[in-house]
């Protein structure tokens, strides 16, 4: 082989061994479409930066999303007068046991007007009370999330960026909906 052929011959390699890289990292990095039993759980056309808008955290601290960066938050705005909000709490405490604390983070906001101790206490007595409590009783998260119904549910990735929501109830519960979330988690 001549100089310029195997100079062209090592270019065209090149390009097209950073085109699969390219193409690897970009297929490793998307988030796949959820199963059926999380049909609600819509992914976004193009990821945005989450809201930053300030709610009550535990032990009544200012808390916001940006405290959660660095891992998966799955933020969860319900009520108490809201039946599928209660019915999923359960769920959602489930969810948050199955996947690593370090990695992912179910965030449950009472925007119901209630005060944290009720919010406490009222998820303890509906089978979620070992996920913290966090109250917006202005319900500022659900206008700058621009949701009109509850449960109201965004999922965040780590850098800050609602990548997939839910207006309504997913089945958290099912096998295949703690499967798809902890593959997402552990890429």
């Amino acid at each position: 082989m001549t100089k310029p052929r195997l100079l062209v011959f090592a270019t065209l390699a090149g390009a097209a061994l950073l085109l699969l890289g390219v193409l690897y990292w970009m297929t490793a990095s998307t988030v796949h479409a959820p199963p059926a039993a999380l049909a609600p759980l819509k992914l976004a056309a193009t990821p945005q930066p989450a809201p930053a808008v300030a709610f009550t955290g535990p032990g009544g601290r200012i808390a916001n999303l940006h405290d959660f960066k660095g891992r998966y938050v799955l933020l969860n705005l319900w009520a108490p007068w809201c039946g599928p909000c209660v019915k999923e709490l359960p769920a959602l405490a489930a969810l948050q046991r199955a996947l690593p604390a370090d990695r992912f983070v179910v965030v449950p906001v009472d925007v119901g007007r209630e005060g944290q101790a009720d919010a406490q206490g009222f998820l303890a007595g509906h089978g979620a009370g070992a996920l913290q409590t966090y109250v917006d009783s202005n319900a500022a998260l659900l206008r700058a999330f621009g949701g009109y119904g509850l449960p109201m549910t965004a999922l965040i990735d780590p850098e800050g960026r609602e990548i997939a929501r839910a207006e309504g109830a997913p089945d958290w519960s099912k096998p295949e909906s703690v499967e798809y979330l902890k593959q997402l988690v552990g890429r």
